[in-house]
């Protein structure tokens, strides 16, 4: 459970932030054309999702685990859906929200290594977390290109919610609770 949802977090993750100045140059193009307006606009984006990591972060507190992690890969799936079809500033509400639970999935996987590995092999299971997670962001970062250059944003938005998919059944096998 923990190797699928850190790879498909890695690969959404990656996917938007490499993916998302083009995308977002490409969405926008009707209503904005210069490229400092685009980078401000980005920022933007970036500057709000963020956000959503301090909100999970005491959420993860507060609730349990596993509904919160669904609750927020349940709404990648029709947001990446959504953001598939949409351009101009319907697009542009569309990436602030769907980045924003990309980034707001960042904590679960290092709160589920504490909360669900057993102590005396937590540093391994850390250690294979984030040499999958490099591997696959480094595969995401060379396959971006490609992907987007031989079938476009629109493929690569419904792929990133396949992937979601992917996340949310993983995420549903998660048990309810840490065994203590």
């Amino acid at each position: 459970v923990i190797t699928v949802i850190a790879t498909t977090s890695a690969l959404l993750f990656n996917f938007t932030t490499n993916g998302n100045t083009e995308l977002l140059r490409e969405r926008m193009a009707a209503v904005v054309t210069d490229p400092a307006a685009l980078g401000v606009l980005l920022a933007l984006v970036y500057s709000i999702a963020s956000f959503s990591q301090l909100l999970v972060g005491t959420l993860i507190d507060r609730v349990p685990i596993k509904r919160l992690l669904l609750a927020i890969v349940a709404l990648q799936i029709p947001l990446f859906l959504l953001a598939s079809q949409a351009h101009g500033w319907p697009f542009f509400v569309l990436i602030v929200l769907f980045m924003g639970v990309v980034f707001g999935a960042i904590p679960f996987i290092d709160a589920i290594i504490v909360r669900f590995v057993d102590d005396r092999i937590r540093s391994q299971v850390a250690g294979a977390r984030l040499a999958i997670s490099f591997t696959i962001s480094s595969l995401a970062v060379y396959l971006l290109g490609p992907v987007v250059k031989a079938s476009g944003f629109d493929f690569l938005l419904l792929a990133m919610a396949g992937i979601a998919v992917v996340t949310l059944v993983a995420a549903a096998w998660l048990p309810a609770a840490a065994r203590h």
